[in-house]
């Protein structure tokens, strides 16, 4: 006599796993098409991409031969000085265009559209992100590049040089999600772009990208010392130039997962409200 097949209990552990695996591929596939249908706007319209690039070298080439000769900064070319402090200025200017982009969507319609889909609404912000971080790294490589033809050396070694562009993007995917935040809160291209600037600017020039910060009123120095985008742009310098990497490392990685696990899933949550 055949007896019947006897199916195993699974416990309620290894049923959670099995649904968190399924929850996570789904995301990541959704957010996969997400990112390759923001990508593609660059093809649809490559002056998106022209101004993401030509704009980047204009502050490079205006800065170093207008503003560096009258910057001290020591034994230290300002080229060399400079590139960390405008890659990362670069790149979370670049992170503005998804909070502009959500905004829009929500403006047109298009996110009432992706509603409608069988698809995790998780991957309509995340796609975003993932976008333009690419398009960061990019940029990043094209105006490293720029640097080294007119001048700028690395002197911490080869490879640490060569992770830079990497850091440099990480940086903008967390600092993305903040954007991600304000595009999901504003529900206004217009408005969204505004404040990002508001957001961008001091966050950029009251930090040690562009001078010293010992240049700078006492009263400045607090905050230029607190900045992310300092603690960014003295570890792109340690990558670059040589310094202690690791000491510089943590602070730029403690901001980078807060924006990432604290800043992201509230811009989720406040996208999931509109």
């Amino acid at each position: 006599m055949i007896q019947p097949a006897q199916l195993q209990d699974r416990s309620p552990l290894g049923e959670l796993v099995s649904a968190i695996a399924v929850e996570a591929r789904w995301i990541i596939a959704d957010t996969a098409v997400m990112s390759w249908r923001n990508l593609l706007r660059y093809r649809r319209s490559p002056e998106l991409l022209m101004f993401s690039t030509l704009s980047p070298v204009m502050f490079v080439l205006l800065f170093n031969y207008v503003f560096g000769g009258a910057i001290p900064t020591g034994d230290l070319n300002y080229i060399d000085y400079l590139m960390p402090g405008i890659l990362v200025q670069t790149t979370i200017f670049s992170a503005t265009t998804t909070g502009v982009g959500l905004a829009e969507d929500l403006q047109k319609g298009m996110v009432d559209r992706y509603r409608s889909l069988p698809m995790a609404r998780s991957a309509v912000l995340g796609g975003r992100v993932v976008a333009e971080t690419l398009v960061s790294l990019f940029v990043a490589f094209l105006m490293l590049g720029v640097g080294l033809i007119i001048g700028m050396r690395f002197h911490g070694g080869f490879w640490p040089g060569f992770s830079l562009p990497f850091m440099v993007a990480g940086f903008a995917f967390g600092f993305s999600w903040i954007a991600a935040f304000v595009g999901a809160s504003v529900r206004n291209a217009e408005g969204a772009g505004s404040l990002m600037f508001f957001v961008v600017f001091p966050l950029t020039f009251l930090s040690s990208a562009f001078v010293p910060i010992e240049s700078m009123p006492g009263w400045l120095q607090w905050f230029a010392y607190v900045n992310p985008v300092t603690n960014a742009v003295d570890f792109g310098r340690a990558l670059s130039q040589g310094g202690p990497i690791v000491a510089n490392a943590w602070p730029t990685a403690l901001w980078t997962l807060g924006m990432t696990f604290v800043i992201g899933p509230v811009a989720v949550w406040r996208y999931r409200k509109v």
